[in-house]
């Protein structure tokens, strides 16, 4: 799918395409897949789920928090910006999809909001912070980095994502300064 889409997008992209690029007969894509749709999901899926490993990689518990914060945001945003047409399939055409892409993406959206609750907050019994970090913050801090990511998109700079990293460490740091410290 993935590679059927960097050479189609996802409007031009049919079933033969995707069969094609994955060497598979039809019959076998419907046992996965009920339509095209359902299997961009699991592409979406599958990819954001990707990108929550390189952030996992990219923590250090070892290193200062802002380092950790830095090098977190570099890695995930060098590899969003590693296929610009895959990605902007993922962030623009998963919308495109109604409420099932949007489902879709609320879904991931909150598997990346749990992995920033467990990393800000520690772990049970183990406070790293005076006051937790609300859900409600964490959710909107990865909303506005898909945000930022949205309008890079946008202005055609998708193969180059580290024009953001900046603004999108900046928008954790403010998030997570513990205010009772």
């Amino acid at each position: 799918m993935a590679r059927a889409l960097a050479a189609n997008g996802y409007a031009d992209t049919t079933i033969t395409h995707i069969v094609r690029e994955a060497a598979v007969s039809r019959r076998t894509f419907y046992e996965h897949f009920a339509t095209k749709a359902e299997c961009l999901i699991a592409l979406y899926e599958a990819a954001s789920l990707n990108a929550l490993k390189t952030l996992r990689e990219a923590i250090d518990p070892q290193r200062d928090w802002q380092a950790q914060i830095e090098n977190a945001m570099s890695a995930y945003l060098r590899g969003l910006s590693q296929n610009p047409v895959l990605l902007r399939t993922l962030f623009v055409e998963i919308l495109g999809l109604g409420a099932e892409g949007l489902a879709a993406r609320r879904r991931m959206n909150e598997v990346i909001t749990d992995f920033m609750l467990k990393i800000v907050n520690g772990e049970r019994g183990q406070p790293k912070r005076k006051a937790p970090l609300t859900r409600e913050l964490a959710l909107a801090v990865v909303g506005g980095i898909h945000e930022l990511v949205l309008d890079a998109i946008e202005r055609d700079c998708a193969n180059d994502l580290q024009s953001i990293v900046a603004p999108a460490i900046q928008l954790v740091r403010a998030a997570t300064q513990d205010p009772r410290q």
